[in-house]
């Protein structure tokens, strides 16, 4: 059997008449760290988006492949069950639900059935300790009042409880200091290493990839793949811009 997790295939896709991506190729193989990272507005956040199925963005041309099957036309909550996370630049807040509830309802929506109170008790509080959480945000209404870097450590808590099969994080390290880098690459490690994940980092830094060994990047610039390399690429693009890209 292959060990390819997601292929994106010769994928545009765009808003109304407007493409964003053109011809987008991508391949993920189980247990790989893949960064994408590219000048701003260059379609990085459009692609975790419509990996995800986010209704906005409409495929005009190409497939996803998630896992074996073809997803480019499945819902959202669909992708999720499948075993697809994204994590977003910016959380949204949802008031009327706490991050427990949230956290409950999501892990027995994928898995299909009852989740014990107690064993969801004692993983939760063993992640919050890790990410160096309070557990009184399992009774705050998630994300609602949080600060920038709870928003974040709540997201990868998700992560941890969810163990999805691939996680797309979106500028997850964006406005977060030093010591809460620290954390949130601790939690991502932990994923990685006991979950067997598998990693689609889109970022504009290193600072979220220092615990992480990336095995391809890809530079996307105006919606297109404008090129690919091992690791070594992120270095070279930091040191040097986009400019040979463009």
């Amino acid at each position: 059997m292959s060990d390819n997790l997601l292929s994106v295939q010769n994928l545009t896709a765009g808003i109304g008449e407007k493409d964003i991506l053109k011809n987008v190729c991508l391949n993920v193989n189980q247990g790989e760290t893949h960064v994408i990272m590219g000048p701003n507005g260059a379609g990085k956040s459009t692609l975790g988006l419509t990996v995800m199925g986010h209704p906005k963005y409409e495929v005009k041309k190409g497939k996803i492949i998630f896992d074996g099957k073809d997803i480019t036309d499945m819902d959202v909550n669909e992708r999720a069950k499948a075993g697809l996370f994204l994590s977003f630049q910016a959380p949204i807040e949802v008031p009327g639900i706490t991050l427990s509830e949230f956290m409950r309802n999501a892990l027995q929506q994928r898995s299909e059935k009852r989740i014990k109170f107690w064993d969801f008790k004692k993983e939760v509080e063993e992640n919050m300790k890790l990410l160096e959480m309070d557990e009184k945000y399992l009774q705050r209404d998630l994300n609602v009042g949080f600060s920038g870097g709870e928003k974040k450590k709540a997201e990868v808590l998700q992560l941890l409880m969810l163990k999805p099969k691939l996680a797309i994080l979106d500028e997850t390290d964006s406005g977060l200091d030093v010591d809460a880098v620290k954390t949130v690459s601790k939690g991502i490690e932990t994923y990685m290493k006991k979950c067997g994940g598998t990693l689609l980092i889109i970022t504009h830094s290193t600072r979220i990839l220092q615990s992480l060994d990336v095995d391809k990047t890809h530079v996307i610039v105006k919606g297109e793949v404008a090129g690919e390399g091992d690791g070594g690429l992120v270095k070279e693009i930091l040191d040097s811009g986009f400019s040979r890209f463009e």
